[in-house]
């Protein structure tokens, strides 16, 4: 009979070491820091992607080498005891790569074709999803995100808010189309503690078209 150790070995540790293989990496942003001005600052841009995302792409690569080291030994405690860091970091790093892109200097506007249309079909208005969006992320108690995401088991549209840095896809089921991050990173340095400003100013940036492309893909 296999032992439990070598159980382990076959069930945890082998698709993880192959899971490990390569380390991640801070994404470059596809426009430069000052180009989102005036809605967001440069400074900001700077500070949110070299210091924070770094942070959570470095902090990730870390926890990784502990599980490596953990499931290699067999170690479930410390399997377990890494998960959280994993979780954390990993969520940021999903939702800031996701963040950036949903972003562009030529943002602004309305969005068109079947993205627009399936905002109308489940919030009857564009106008409707900026509120309802606004409001679940003015009302994000600390730090989180705000999300728009697509059910695939209900082909709809659905806005929910996720806590700290928790990745959309892993703790709800729903692909993520376009996210808000109401961490007071990601606009204190200009918008101080006035939450409600932010919000009213990142829609003149949000790329459509990526959010269109992302809504087609998860079909």
């Amino acid at each position: 009979m296999f032992s439990l150790r070598t159980s382990l070995r076959r069930q945890i540790i082998r698709p993880v070491l192959c899971a490990l293989r390569a380390k991640h990496t801070l994404p470059k942003l596809p426009y430069p820091y000052e180009s989102l001005e005036p809605h967001i600052s440069a400074d900001i841009m700077k500070t949110h992607h070299t210091k924070h995302h770094a942070t959570y792409v470095n902090n990730l690569n870390a926890a990784e080498e502990k599980l490596q080291a953990a499931t290699t030994a067999g170690d479930v405690s410390g399997v377990i005891a890494v998960q959280g860091a994993i979780r954390f970091n990993g969520g940021g790093h999903i939702n800031h790569s996701i963040f950036w892109s949903n972003l562009s200097p030529n943002g602004g506007g309305e969005p068109q074709g079947e993205l627009r249309d399936a905002i109308e079909r489940e919030f009857g208005s564009f106008a409707n999803l900026q509120s309802n969006m606004v409001t679940a992320a003015t009302g994000v108690q600390g730090s989180g995100w705000t999300w728009l995401g697509y059910s695939r088991e209900q082909k709809r549209l659905v806005i929910v808010s996720c806590p700290n840095q928790d990745p959309l896809m892993a703790t709800t089921g729903l692909i993520p189309l376009l996210g808000i991050d109401v961490w007071e990173h990601a606009y204190y340095l200009q918008y101080k503690n006035v939450r409600p400003d932010y919000l009213k100013a990142i829609w003149n940036v949000v790329n459509w078209n990526n959010v269109a492309e992302r809504l087609l893909a998860s079909k």
